[in-house]
């Protein structure tokens, strides 16, 4: 069977990974360190997905970049000493990728994380060989503006599929015309998602190759 698309992009947070814990603790950390109060880790949920510099001026109602910087800074001191491997795996995620990686699909990830930090989240899960590139974020990166870099670089075309659990990875594929998947076992509510009218929406990893087998 052809498939559906030549390409799938995959998130990173959230959709192949639970990564509250780890993300949570180093937001705590870099709050803590600069006498702001610490917040539960459910009160973080929000922070999951989006760049770093929104959730930090959420939190802590600073309108100074400089700032921001100093709070995202000291949150990757923990952050990439223990917090990247403060990560659960999503049951059916392994599977999932392995049968895409099986019919010959490409795949690549595009996270708003730094580069290097989701490398090594791959390389702890055991994952990093289904994919053929890790495009990292930074602080003043837009993932659709990543997502824009791989078209016009020719490494994806816009018969990819991007797969996230935000509708910011919605949004992101549809700004460079490609198609986008939502997944709800991530941080992305059902109404969240469904308003970014992504072309799937999966409840599960082991219903995302049969859609794309075609």
């Amino acid at each position: 069977m052809a498939a559906t698309h030549d390409f799938i992009l995959f998130d990173l947070d959230g959709t192949l990974s639970d990564p509250l814990q780890g993300i949570g603790r180093s937001i705590n950390y870099a709050l803590a360190h600069f006498g702001y109060p610490e917040r539960a880790l459910d009160d973080l949920r929000f922070c999951v997905g989006p760049p770093l510099k929104y959730s930090f001026r959420e939190l802590t109602g600073t309108d100074s970049d400089a700032h921001v910087r100093e709070l995202i800074d000291k949150y990757r001191e923990r952050y990439g000493d223990v917090g990247y491997a403060e990560n659960t795996l999503y049951a059916g995620i392994p599977e999932a990728l392995a049968a895409i990686d099986a019919a010959g699909i490409p795949m690549g990830l595009c996270t708003s994380k730094r580069a290097d930090f989701a490398e090594r989240i791959l390389d702890l899960f055991g994952l990093r060989q289904h994919f053929y590139f890790v495009s990292g974020g930074d602080v003043d990166i837009h993932k659709w503006e990543q997502i824009a870099a791989l078209v016009a670089d020719g490494i994806v075309s816009r018969a990819s599929l991007m797969v996230g659990d935000r509708e910011v990875d919605i949004d992101a594929a549809h700004r460079s015309g490609l198609a986008a998947a939502g997944v709800l076992w991530g941080f992305g509510s059902h109404a969240e998602l469904a308003a970014g009218a992504p072309r799937y929406l999966f409840s599960q990893p082991a219903e995302i190759y049969p859609a794309l087998a075609g």
